[in-house]
């Protein structure tokens, strides 16, 4: 067995490198035990880490788990992307193409197409759990909601959108609030911030406001989480997925499918577009799909935990 392990990391949700959300991918992780990923994880110390293993499922292409600097979760968005482009691509022939790739998560099967035209890599996933409400913890009043992150009660709310709790694998707290100038003010602030954590029983916030023309986003979202080791995220692809049950309970998703995009990352200077698609039948929420690019960035070997 080699003491060091391949990796390479690619910035999620844009074509341009620099930008987007960071993500590094380690391969032949088979032999790591659970500790040995999370000291990786740590070392690293992007808001995500996937770890690319054997299929259990030998039609599937990759089990993978995915970790926080601080913890294991059972799925996430930009990893899933990031990795499945990385996959196809070892395997792309030139010019235009598109392929599928299936990756076994913690949360389930997730299937991914991808497809490059134009010089440009895209690629779609399906949530591998609808949105649905929160089994844990409660919504906080407004005020201390409010003050957690660092804005008056008036500004919290935007059109028909109220606060949320939802869960799809990870759970989200979500904030709409009135406008950019609002969303660009907003931070968490202690001891608020941690009250309204234990109250709501999460770890992150995703604050966002809709918007009208522009730069081509139907919102911008920022997503804070410092107790997980994130103290902001530039693309969170599973809050846009658990999103889907954000935007259905303020009325505003038509029966059929909606294509909507999501821009995040802005305040911090690393621009990210997500796109989301979301299908509802007889008013419920059937499908949700995330889509986005990925760009790679460096490789090379990092040694294994002892």
């Amino acid at each position: 067995m080699s003491d060091t392990l391949s990796f390479v990391t690619c910035d999620v949700f844009t074509e341009q490198r620099f930008s987007g959300n960071p993500l590094a991918i380690v391969a032949e992780a088979d032999g790591l035990s659970t500790a040995q990923m999370q000291v990786i994880a740590r070392e690293f110390n992007l808001s995500e880490t996937i770890f690319v293993q054997r299929p259990a499922v030998p039609t599937h292409d990759a089990k993978v788990r995915i970790f926080f600097p601080t913890a294991e979760i059972p799925f996430a968005g930009h990893p899933t992307i990031g990795c499945a482009i990385h996959l196809a691509l070892k395997s792309a022939p030139e010019g235009d193409f598109e392929t599928r790739i299936t990756l076994e998560e913690e949360a389930g099967i997730v299937p991914v197409r991808i497809w490059r035209r134009d010089g440009r890599v895209h690629a779609e996933f399906r949530a591998p759990i609808l949105p649905h409400p929160s089994e844990h913890g409660g919504m906080p009043d407004s005020g201390l909601l409010a003050e957690a992150v660092g804005l008056d009660p008036q500004v919290i709310g935007a059109q028909a959108h109220t606060p949320g709790l939802w869960q799809g694998g990870p759970r989200f707290l979500y904030v709409p609030v009135r406008d950019l100038e609002t969303l660009a003010t907003a931070r968490p602030i202690e001891p608020a911030w941690s009250q309204v954590m234990n109250i709501a029983a999460v770890d992150s916030a995703y604050l966002y406001t809709p918007l009208v023309g522009g730069d081509g986003a139907n919102f911008r979202a920022r997503m804070f989480s410092p107790t997980a080791g994130i103290p902001e995220d530039p693309a969170t692809g599973s809050a846009a997925a658990i999103m889907a049950a954000q935007l259905h309970a303020a009325g505003v998703l038509s029966e059929g499918e909606t294509r909507l995009a999501l821009h995040q990352g802005v305040e911090m200077g690393r621009a990210s577009a997500i796109g989301l698609r979301i299908v509802t039948r007889d008013g419920a929420l059937a499908e949700v799909h995330v889509s986005g690019s990925a760009v790679p960035v460096s490789r090379g070997r990092i040694h294994r935990p002892g």
